[in-house]
């Protein structure tokens, strides 16, 4: 498994096991940071990175104890399956949906939520930009989107920003899976995660060595 490794709360943010199984979870709105008497939100994405298939950790992720956590959005995915876990606001229980074909962008509220300004000003933008192509390093496009930080009102709106206490984009990830056809068999591909330590406007984003001995990626 390769990881990040949140120093303050523990768990992490993003990983990818040795199975292909990818999990990341994000803060619902209103919901920065830890609270007392809540676990870490980090610590789910580990659970479900102990499973061998997306399926299966989203299935055993549904019914955990919604009291214990505060609100998120949880994606796991592998190369055939992909689920949304939303733990929103007071409700008492976690919405689990499986994410159909195509482009989907999350952050701090539901699917393609046009109501928040960066799904509203972004998600146009990657809908008509050029598909990345993993295999030739083709990301000049997602990159560069990335990377946005035009005006914007308000501030969290831009892709990368900073806001004046602090809070802002620290890092960026960019991840492909291989298809079913190609994840097995001579000449197996095998997942592409580049990664930058840092706001992707001026941090370098470099290849993640996958699987080569174990790793994390401290923030």
């Amino acid at each position: 498994m390769v990881a990040g490794l949140d120093e303050l709360a523990g768990g992490t943010w993003m990983g990818l096991n040795d199975t292909g199984v990818v999990a990341c979870i994000l803060n619902r709105h209103g919901s920065l940071g830890p609270a007392p008497g809540k676990r870490s939100r980090g610590e789910l994405v580990l659970d479900a990175l102990d499973h061998s298939d997306a399926n299966d950790a989203a299935g055993a992720l549904r019914d955990l104890d919604p009291a214990a956590y505060r609100p998120f959005n949880m994606l796991i995915a592998d190369n055939r399956d992909a689920w949304w876990l939303a733990l929103a606001g007071a409700h008492t229980t976690v919405r689990m949906e499986r994410i159909p074909e195509g482009l989907s962008m999350f952050t701090a509220f539901d699917r393609n939520d046009m109501n928040d300004p960066r799904i509203a000003a972004y998600l146009p933008r990657f809908q008509n930009a050029a598909a990345p192509e993993p295999e030739t390093s083709a990301w000049e496009s997602w990159r560069s989107l990335l990377a946005g930080k035009e005006s914007a009102e308000p501030p969290t709106s831009a892709m990368s920003f900073r806001t004046e206490s602090g809070f802002g984009t620290s890092s960026s990830s960019l991840l492909a899976l291989p298809s079913v056809d190609s994840a097995f068999g001579p000449g197996a591909k095998r997942p592409v995660w580049l990664f930058a330590p840092g706001p992707p406007e001026t941090a370098k984003f470099e290849p993640v060595d996958i699987f080569e001995s174990p790793r994390q990626i401290r923030h």
